[in-house]
């Protein structure tokens, strides 16, 4: 397992303490990847004319590095960034340093930045969260807000895991009321055997409501299937079950069942 210690490049304490030159300075903060700094500031073309301008820089493929290679030199000279030589310790005001050796600390370069472009701020000098911080955030207030949102994320999954585990709960219970339903339904359903014998029941009784006794008397007043459904229809109106259609049904398979006796 990777210890922390392995992985922590210390990029912030190294940027406290590094030292740069005017172009390097502006090369890095116009986003040139470290490892080209070198190729870069040597491809770059110092301004001739005397004055500021000599510490001034060009390159044809990094057109932001004369502007900030400008406002670096400015800064220098009006004495809001300080500087030295190639060890960068600051030297006394009004000593002057050749433009070739002007060198500062990141720590010193990065307060001046701070403060002449808040809204600027590059990775060789600011971490993650200070870049994506906004100037009126402190950094504090961000880790803070940052600690709540990702608590507020975590409270968020552990919601939607709860809510998976009672939907699947609730599937399962919907599973379990619709077994139970058939089963109560089924259990409702007359079997095979049962509604056989209903049939035989309603077939003879059918033909004993339209049959005569032995003497000749008519055992109903009945004296057709019709006439005994338009009865049954009459006295059990709006009841389920009992319509001419179904009845019909019903004497048909009746009629069918007592004489396959």
């Amino acid at each position: 397992m990777t210890k922390p210690w392995e992985t922590d490049s210390c990029a912030t304490m190294k940027a406290h303490y590094a030292v740069f030159s005017i172009p390097q300075a502006a090369a890095l903060w116009c986003g040139v990847p470290e490892n080209q700094i070198q190729q870069i500031v040597h491809e770059a073309t110092q301004l001739s004319h005397s004055g500021l301008g000599r510490s001034i820089w060009v390159h044809p493929s990094v057109p932001c590095l004369e502007p900030r290679c400008r406002a670096i030199s400015e800064a220098i000279e009006k004495g809001d960034l300080p500087h030295g030589r190639e060890d960068a310790d600051p030297v006394p005001t009004g000593e002057h340093v050749a433009y070739e050796r002007r060198h500062f600390f990141g720590r010193d370069l990065r307060k001046w930045m701070e403060k002449a472009f808040p809204n600027e701020k590059p990775a060789f000098l600011f971490d993650d969260i200070e870049r994506s911080t906004h100037t009126s955030i402190s950094t504090d207030a961000y880790r803070a807000l940052k600690a709540e949102r990702d608590t507020l994320l975590t409270r968020l999954e552990n919601a939607k895991s709860e809510y998976k585990k009672l939907r699947q709960e609730k599937d399962e219970l919907e599973s379990i009321n619709q077994s139970l339903i058939a089963i109560a339904k089924k259990a409702n359903t007359p079997g095979e055997r049962a509604e056989s014998t209903y049939l035989k029941i309603i077939g003879a009784m059918l033909e004993l409501m339209l049959s005569e006794s032995p003497g000749g008397q008519p055992y109903s007043s009945f004296t057709s299937q019709s006439a005994i459904i338009s009865a049954l229809t009459a006295h059990n109106e709006k009841k389920p079950g009992i319509s001419q259609r179904t009845l019909e049904d019903k004497f048909a398979a009746a009629k069918r069942e007592i004489h396959s006796i």
